[in-house]
């Protein structure tokens, strides 16, 4: 009897010890406590490659972090894409954006349960029934308006005399000739396509304002990041923070990654 009493009572001292384990595992294997996934979405003239410098930060605070690479082909195509990327992430989602990346992102993110938060950098945020364009008209012309050269297929370059200026001022020049030289080109009826259903509305979201944009009037990134009542930021920076102040873009990043915010997605 005291050798089956004595069995039984190691049964439990290693249930007692193990339970913990397995109950740290199953959570492990569900995903909870585990940081949201970084899905970043380049803008206009730009590839993924832009964030090269903020990825590195992001995975060293353990992050999982993936890029799109947007066709930049049209605005319902370069969503689809978004919203494909990341409908793929398992878990909570944290979506950024950057300059056209922003309007993107507002439209693939829409009703996902998954999405956490929203970060815009430099970025445009149209409402419903607006377009790039009609939301950039209210506010100042900027020094990018005169730079940018159509092609015969109605694609849009910037002219690589004045990348530098009116878009990156705060980069190397030899930094920036690359920059101009790898451009992606964007399709121009993009600008006039409006805006449906803006994530911004029902989704937690921050704002990094570049004081010193060349592209969009800093302005406007106020009037957005008000509007949607965004946790703000302000750099003094060029159109391209993620490369100018990649520390400054990582922070926020975390910061709408580590906050406890209530899901505020739609059923």
């Amino acid at each position: 009897m005291r050798t089956q009493h004595s069995g039984m009572k190691l049964l439990v001292l290693i249930a007692i010890v193990f339970m913990p384990l397995a109950a740290g595992a199953q959570a492990k294997s569900n995903g909870a406590g585990q940081k949201p996934a970084i899905v970043l979405i380049h803008g206009a003239w730009a590839d993924g490659s832009c964030w090269q410098e903020v990825i590195p930060i992001l995975q060293k605070s353990g992050y999982k972090v993936q890029a799109a690479q947007l066709p930049l082909a049209n605005f319902a195509e370069d969503i689809a894409f978004a919203r494909r990327l990341i409908e793929s992430q398992k878990g909570q989602v944290v979506v950024v954006g950057h300059s056209y990346g922003g309007a993107v992102m507002t439209e693939a993110a829409s009703k996902n349960k998954n999405v956490k938060a929203l970060v815009f950098v430099s970025a445009f945020a149209p409402d419903a029934g607006e377009s790039l364009k009609s939301l950039q008209d209210k506010f100042a012309k900027m020094p990018i308006g005169d730079a940018v050269m159509p092609d015969a297929a109605g694609f849009l370059y910037i002219d690589p005399a004045k990348f530098h200026d009116v878009f990156a001022q705060d980069l190397p020049e030899k930094q920036t000739a690359v920059l101009a030289a790898v451009q992606k080109p964007f399709f121009n009826q993009s600008f006039e396509a409006p805006a449906k259903d803006p994530a911004w509305k029902t989704v937690p979201s921050w704002f990094l304002i570049s004081t010193a944009d060349h592209a969009i009037d800093p302005n406007q990134q106020r009037f957005e990041a008000k509007r949607m009542s965004a946790h703000i930021t302000e750099v003094k920076s060029s159109h391209l923070p993620m490369l100018s102040k990649p520390k400054e873009v990582a922070k926020i990043i975390e910061a709408a990654a580590t906050e406890e915010t209530a899901m505020a997605n739609p059923e």
